[in-house]
């Protein structure tokens, strides 16, 4: 817990209290679509991007790139969406809308298949369909990242955003990346959300997946669909096969960049032990910040107009830059 409110303090964060009336974790995991905010970026005009996938299947990743309105040497953002999202979503625009109100270029993608790429594709996003993003950071160039690059994954896109920055190591053209919410054990996220008690985050999540993929009706469950659908079709034995080697928690010790990983005590979706169980205290690239409250993308704070993790996403990309 020190530690916890060292890092707030180093920070210059408020500590976390939820917001009446969305307490617990299921009120704040379900306030943007109980109350959905509202959010603009008309003040950032956006311009569409494609970034072709290397692997001789024709499929495309679009975004939305959104230039600082001034010249700034500031990095680039990628904002990256998790399961059943796209670059659309709600979490992702008010992010894009707090960090370009800060005055940093923003590039809100799209996993591939996701959002408008949805239908359009002969493949489609998994949690560690890391090679993905590497492509994309590859053909960005000297005008889009010439003054470095910042990630940001929410759940499912943390997982492939933290897959990749280990796998790349040293060798990341990264200057700092944040996951909010991250399902870093699939395995035991899979047994989480399959509990009684989430039987409507399942289901719902089940037909947001298969919306997504053409999928036979008698599956019923969402191992059953990464059984049938997710392993097969991107080489994995089995569902048990993909979440082990697509899972970014056994890998983090490899990240070599200032990462900061936000993660709620009472995410109904993905359990806080698989945090707490890390050895990360004399890592000096990552940093874990894990308030009992917060639910699964959160984090609607007491006294706040914005999220608290995308205060805390602001002021960890600032205290990077400065080499503190």
């Amino acid at each position: 817990m020190a530690d916890q409110d060292n890092l707030v303090e180093a920070l210059a964060l408020p500590r976390f209290f939820p917001k009446f009336p969305w307490f617990g974790g299921d009120l704040q995991t379900l306030r943007n679509r109980l109350r959905p905010p509202r959010v603009t970026l008309a003040a950032w005009p956006g311009i569409s991007l494609a970034f072709d996938m290397q692997d001789g299947s024709g499929d495309q990743l679009l975004g939305d790139l959104h230039p600082a309105t001034e010249n700034t040497q500031r990095p680039l953002i990628i904002l990256i969406h998790g399961l059943s999202g796209s670059a659309g979503s709600i979490y992702i625009r008010v992010t894009a809308q707090h960090l370009l109100a800060a005055g940093y270029p923003v590039l809100r993608l799209n996993l591939r298949g996701a959002g408008p790429g949805r239908g359009r594709t002969q493949h489609f996003y998994h949690a560690g369909r890391s090679d993905d993003l590497h492509q994309v950071i590859g053909q960005l160039d000297g005008r889009l990242a010439g003054n470095g690059i910042v990630l940001v994954g929410f759940s499912l896109g943390g997982n492939v955003m933290l897959k990749y920055l280990a796998e790349r190591a040293h060798l990341a053209p990264v200057r700092a990346a944040v996951s909010i919410s991250a399902p870093i054990d699939l395995a035991m996220t899979q047994r989480c959300i399959s509990l009684p008690r989430n039987r409507r985050y399942h289901d719902f999540l089940l037909r947001e997946l298969k919306a997504e993929h053409p999928s036979p009706d008698d599956i019923t469950s969402i191992i059953d669909f990464d059984n049938r659908i997710v392993a097969p079709a991107n080489g994995f034995a089995d569902a048990a096969d993909y979440y082990r080697r697509s899972s970014a928690g056994p890998l983090l010790g490899a990240i070599r960049r200032p990462t900061l990983m936000i993660h709620a005590g009472n995410d109904p979706w993905i359990p806080a032990d698989m945090y707490r169980d890390l050895k990360i205290g004399n890592s000096r690239h990552l940093k874990l910040l894990m308030p009992r409250s917060g639910g699964h993308v959160g984090f609607h704070g007491w006294g706040l107009e914005r999220p608290w993790h995308d205060l805390a996403i602001g002021q960890f990309i600032k205290a990077t830059l400065a080499g503190r």
